[in-house]
């Protein structure tokens, strides 16, 4: 666990303990894991750094409303059996010489009717290109909350057995087992069969200390004083009743903000023209200028007290 909490903080993404151990956990029992939490705490990044730390591909399936398994599992090459079609029609002839009688014609044809389900005209989608990675893939299934119940039980063989059963071919066993995550954004209940499956994590929030050293790691430009009062005021921000609580992404976003604009401090004018940047509702952004003064200055004097 300690290893992967180095490796990622080297490639940028600061972790605590218990991410690091469902890493571990997951890449050694070949669980999948479920990241729930807000919207923008790392859930995605999460998977993407485990696929740059451990050299495999990543593999990403984007849920939405609608999603079947001709855009997740796989689909027919159409196209190709068309002309493939089109070139027997053309043989047909040739194909059907020297028959005798109508069920040798049948029998012909039907050797070459397998031929058009085979995995030769097999478009593979997100979850099978995952699983005939042959030495291992990272496959992220992202917002799995934002899909349909239909789709969960979909993927319940998948996680379970990793294979699929494809009517015309048969089953398909991935060649290696791939390091499976799912995200969800709690829009939604996942199914307890799925859960089942699947480690549980949680990524909430960061403490002060850690959402400082995720600064520190991303945007290393910013000064530790302005550091440490751009986090407290996010923290501050967070207490408040908003639609939407700014993400740690936001908080990157605001920290890059501040320095294209060369701020050595967090003064109350600029605070204001840039909370557009850290706040994506209009409601929110009043609601926090409404709040901005006792925010600015509860964090200035916690700062004389340190």
């Amino acid at each position: 666990m300690e290893a992967i909490e180095n490796g990622f903080a080297e490639l940028g993404y600061i972790c605590s303990p218990r991410i690091a151990t469902a890493v571990f956990l997951a890449a050694q029992l070949r669980k999948p894991v479920l990241v729930e939490g807000p919207p923008g705490v790392g859930k995605t990044e999460l998977a993407k750094t485990a696929a740059t730390l451990l050299g495999l591909p990543l593999v990403r399936l984007q849920c939405y409303e609608g999603l079947d398994e001709a855009k997740a599992l796989y689909e027919w090459k159409y196209g190709k059996q068309l002309l493939y079609t089109q070139v027997l029609k053309e043989k047909l002839g040739d194909l059907l010489d020297g028959a005798e009688g109508l069920a040798e014609s049948v029998e012909r044809l039907h050797q070459f009717g397998d031929v058009f389900y085979s995995e030769e005209f097999l478009e593979p989608r997100p979850l099978l290109q995952a699983m005939e990675q042959p030495e291992g893939a990272v496959l992220l299934i992202d917002e799995i909350d934002k899909s349909d119940h239909e789709f969960e039980s979909l993927l319940l063989e998948i996680l379970s057995d990793y294979q699929v059963s494809i009517p015309e071919i048969g089953t398909i066993k991935a060649k290696s087992t791939p390091l499976v995550f799912l995200t969800s954004n709690n829009t939604r209940d996942i199914s307890d069969a799925l859960k089942r499956r699947c480690l549980h994590l949680h990524i909430p929030f960061p403490s002060i200390d850690l959402e400082e050293r995720i600064l520190a790691s991303r945007v290393p430009e910013v000064q530790g004083s302005l550091r440490q009062q751009l986090v407290a005021f996010v923290h501050a921000v967070r207490e408040l009743d908003l639609k939407k609580q700014p993400a740690v992404s936001e908080t990157i976003d605001w920290a890059r903000s501040l320095l294209l604009l060369h701020a050595a401090e967090l003064e109350p004018k600029l605070v204001q023209e840039t909370l557009n940047v850290l706040l994506k509702f209009e409601q929110d952004i009043e609601a926090t200028e409404a709040e901005l003064g006792a925010i600015l200055r509860s964090i200035e004097q916690a700062s004389d007290n340190a």
